[in-house]
């Protein structure tokens, strides 16, 4: 029963750490706060009991920047106020307040604030229903 017990114990541990535990992604003058985040129940039977949505509103302080990472779902991001540099692949898009893209979290890629003014972005994501915590994740290293 004591080995039981033990093995139940690390396998419960393992698969949170798998959730919760993340290598660190560099990460300055940014802060979050989840607005929604809610079990996914619908038409799409399949996702349901599954996976959650959340939306989560950023802010990047002037000189912000987050370091390279994915994220463990797919998302939308709407810049609320501002301006953020994002760059995949080599390439830099700067998106301005009103607009929109979309991530598929398997990319790896980066997110600057190189203005003097703060910058707002709502992201709408899903994620694993189990999940906490930030949804960015440290590329796997290859």
């Amino acid at each position: 029963m004591v080995r039981f017990t033990l093995l139940l114990v690390v396998a419960l541990l393992g698969g949170a750490g798998r959730l919760a535990a993340q290598e660190k992604i560099e990460a300055r003058g940014i802060t979050s706060e989840i607005k929604l985040e809610e079990v996914t129940f619908g038409r799409l039977v399949e996702l349901n009991g599954k996976y959650k949505m959340r939306a989560t509103e950023f802010t990047f302080a002037p000189g912000s920047y987050l370091g390279v990472h994915h994220h463990v779902g797919p998302g939308v991001r709407y810049i609320l106020s501002g301006e953020l540099t994002f760059t995949e692949g080599g390439h830099a898009t700067v998106y301005k307040a009103g607009d929109y893209y979309f991530e598929t979290g398997n990319l790896a890629h980066t997110a600057e604030n190189k203005t003097q003014e703060p910058c707002r972005v709502l992201i709408v994501e899903i994620i694993p229903k189990d999940w906490v915590g930030p949804a960015t994740i440290a590329p796997k290293a290859e």
